[in-house]
């Protein structure tokens, strides 16, 4: 029964997309390993906590964002199938997993360093405050982006104990990815946030007012990767990563208008999973292969 009821949680907080965030987290655990020259077995000590801590964080937030808006999704004909509002999944199980998560989150922060640990009560705080903002603001979007962005700027601080500014230009690039695709995501709920009251960008602005403002977002990102490019002199590669991510979010805004709603799940997950393992792949090939000139 424990067993049937964490697949489920599982399948609730879809667990499998951890994969859009923990790529910018490990490249920028990487991107310290680079600045700092790190023995390899320093390096995976501190990888394997860093994605114990990732899992953790995420899995916390999602599974609290699901019981915060259990009376929303039911209310929601996109949503009312899901878990908590279906009953396939009680109340008191999931926040015993919102438990359990946050504690295993607070464990790793604990086994990378004392500052991580330090500010482990504060990320938790910002993750989950980010399950009631749509209520009150429609910079919702930013706030969830910036949950994403802190990830890699946690993976420096767990590499080198400090932080470095120059590593902020990675955290604007995933929360302006993160925010831009999350108002892709929320087109679809806009005749249901304009009759709950609920804040979103396409509520203020319109579907298509909010797929310009995505685009906006997502331009921001590529210029906040390109300048870590230049600000870190990294290479070759990691032009050619941040071109591919690039491609692939110019097709994820042809796929989807104001007038075609029907392939927002094909962008939001399928897309953007693919730029965050590419973003990955391209740029550590890049800080493995190439050393910094300065």
């Amino acid at each position: 029964m424990i067993l049937k009821r964490l697949r489920l949680t599982l399948e609730m907080i879809k667990f499998e997309h951890s994969v859009f965030a923990l790529p910018f987290a490990l490249t920028g655990a990487l991107l310290a390993y680079r600045a700092g020259g790190f023995g390899r077995l320093y390096v995976w000590h501190k990888l394997l906590w860093i994605v114990v801590a990732m899992v953790g964080a995420r899995s916390a937030a999602m599974a609290f964002n699901r019981l915060i808006d259990a009376d929303i999704d039911a209310r929601n004909p996109r949503t009312r199938m899901r878990h908590l509002p279906a009953g396939h999944l009680s109340t008191g199980f999931t926040w015993l997993f919102v438990q359990v998560s946050a504690l295993l989150f607070l464990f790793a922060a604990f086994e990378l360093n004392r500052l991580c640990l330090e500010l482990a009560p504060v990320a938790l705080g910002l993750i989950f405050f980010y399950s009631f903002t749509k209520r009150f603001t429609s910079l919702s979007h930013l706030v969830l982006g910036l949950c994403l962005g802190i990830a890699p700027a946690a993976a420096w601080i767990a590499m080198q104990g400090s932080l470095d500014a120059r590593i902020l230009l990675l955290t604007a690039a995933v929360t302006f990815w993160t925010a831009g695709f999350d108002v892709i995501y929320s087109c679809q709920d806009y005749v249901f946030d304009c009759a709950e009251g609920l804040w979103s960008v396409p509520r203020v602005l319109g579907i298509a007012g909010g797929l310009r403002v995505a685009r906006l977002l997502h331009v921001l990102m590529i210029v906040c990767l390109l300048a870590l490019v230049y600000t870190l002199h990294l290479g070759a590669l990691a032009v050619a990563g941040t071109a591919a991510v690039a491609a692939l979010l110019v097709y994820e805004h042809r796929i989807v208008n104001a007038n075609d709603l029907s392939r927002v799940n094909a962008a939001f997950f399928t897309m953007n999973g693919y730029a965050s393992v590419l973003f990955f792949l391209f740029w550590a090939a890049d800080i493995f292969l190439f050393k910094p000139n300065v």
